[in-house]
């Protein structure tokens, strides 16, 4: 059986070497095609990773299956000349998530079928997530590590028996490694304003995760390579978004839970929610045993900031001509105000408040609009003004400061999709500083 290179983040890590991958959590095809783009000038893989909530058997809320949303990946990266063998594909909160309305019996079924496709499909990073109750579970009873893990390992057990069938198919498949623990919000961000102060894992819970997990492992039957291929565990090491900072990683106030990674010679920290902190801490954080750091409403945040850049600069172009503007930023609103499902819960405060953070909280919900059909034929119309008009340099510097030097000394095309995308790098490039992937293959 063939070795998946992600487990060289152990190795590497238990070498002493700092040495992790930033993980692309999007299905934004600026953001996917800034990774490849970032990846080939770096020389380094790339990990892009789907939610449960995004790609399921029933499409998610893009409208793919896993299937498909591998497919929109490898078309991206062939359009980009970007080497297939340095991609990992992942699945993220894979479990009960969007089944958790249903009784245990039904929710596990669904849950099984969703493994079953990512598997199926060669995502070969799978983060199993039980940690949710679902319908039938007591209301006022904390699940317990053993019937979380119960759960876990018997998703795993689907997962094995899938790849064994891929195998079949096709005999080169990788083996899938595996992910297990959920001391994070919920995929999508934290709900409400308040802020209660994040708490750093007890080194108590990750090791007794750890443990109940391993023994739900050898309750289904799956023999010690199954669990060779754990090779993370998700905790919180005290990291956060917020509407208009993070809650940036403190050493200090981990120092215990990362001492005890050192106890397992298998296993690295998973990192969500890793968003808008600096270079340095990245670089702490991989230093510390975060082998994996989650990246998402970071890299579309510099997308947005990136196209309300561009308009900036339309406006300015077509002031008093008869070429219609794009009005970008205006539709962007309009559509969340028209379907407020995906932010309502999660922004708080007076009207000033909330219209603000529908622009630019940092926990960017407006990205769930971006595919829809207004907003696309706004983003063309803006696209098409200034590449009819051209991007003058003194409005590039102006609005996109970083770019414009960029352009000058002839790094960067001035085209506004390469401008997109050189901004979004810019973001990556805080992870790249901090994880040194380029090491991994």
């Amino acid at each position: 059986m063939r070795q998946n290179p992600l487990k060289k983040i152990v190795e590497l890590q238990k070498q002493g070497k700092n040495v992790g991958i930033y993980s692309v959590c999007s299905a934004n095809g600026y953001v996917i095609e800034a990774a490849f783009k970032r990846g080939l000038s770096d020389g380094s893989c790339v990990l892009i990773e789907s939610t449960a909530n995004q790609c399921d058997q029933n499409g998610g809320y893009t409208g793919m299956t896993p299937a498909d949303f591998k497919k929109f990946v490898l078309e991206i990266a062939d359009r980009n000349g970007f080497d297939r063998n340095r991609i990992f594909l992942g699945g993220d909160h894979l479990g009960p998530l969007t089944f958790a309305y249903k009784d245990e019996a039904e929710a596990m079924a669904d849950s099984e079928e969703l493994i079953r496709h990512y598997v199926a499909a060669g995502f070969t990073k799978i983060h199993i997530d039980t940690s949710m109750k679902v319908n039938s579970d007591p209301e006022d009873v904390r699940l317990s590590d053993e019937i979380i893990a119960g759960r876990g390992a018997h998703l795993a057990k689907v997962a094995e028996e899938t790849y064994k069938e891929l195998l079949e198919r096709d005999p080169e498949a990788i083996p899938p490694v595996y992910v297990i623990g959920s001391e994070v919000p919920i995929p999508g961000g934290a709900v409400g304003a308040e802020d209660n102060g994040v708490q750093v894992t007890k080194v108590e819970d990750f090791k007794n995760t750890v443990a109940a997990f391993e023994k739900a492992f050898a309750k289904e039957g799956l023999d010690k390579d199954v669990w060779e291929r754990v090779i993370g565990v998700v905790v919180q090491p005290g990291v956060e978004e917020k509407d208009s900072g993070c809650t940036e990683y403190d050493r200090e106030k981990a120092k215990d839970l990362m001492a005890a990674i050192k106890d397992f010679p298998t296993l690295v920290f998973e990192g969500h929610s890793t968003d808008y902190q600096t270079k340095i801490k990245l670089r702490e954080l991989v230093e510390d045993g975060v082998g994996i750091l989650k990246v998402g409403p970071g890299l579309t945040f510099a997308m947005r900031e990136a196209m309300f850049a561009l308009e900036n600069i339309e406006k300015e172009l077509i002031y008093g001509t008869d070429t219609e503007p794009s009005k970008f930023a205006e539709v962007l609103d309009a559509e969340m105000l028209k379907n407020d499902k995906n932010w309502k819960k999660h922004y708080q405060g007076t009207e000033l408040e909330i219209r603000l953070k529908r622009k630019y909280s940092f926990s960017d919900r407006c990205r769930y609009y971006m595919p829809t059909p207004a907003v696309e034929a706004a983003a063309d119309r803006l696209l098409t003004n200034l590449r009819t008009l051209g991007i003058p340099l003194n409005l590039l510097s102006q609005f996109m400061p970083i770019q414009y030097t960029k352009v000058r000394e002839g790094y960067l095309k001035n085209d506004p999709v390469e401008l997109i995308e050189d901004r979004i790098i810019n973001t990556i490039d805080e992870y790249l500083y901090g994880t040194h992937q380029n090491e991994l293959l």
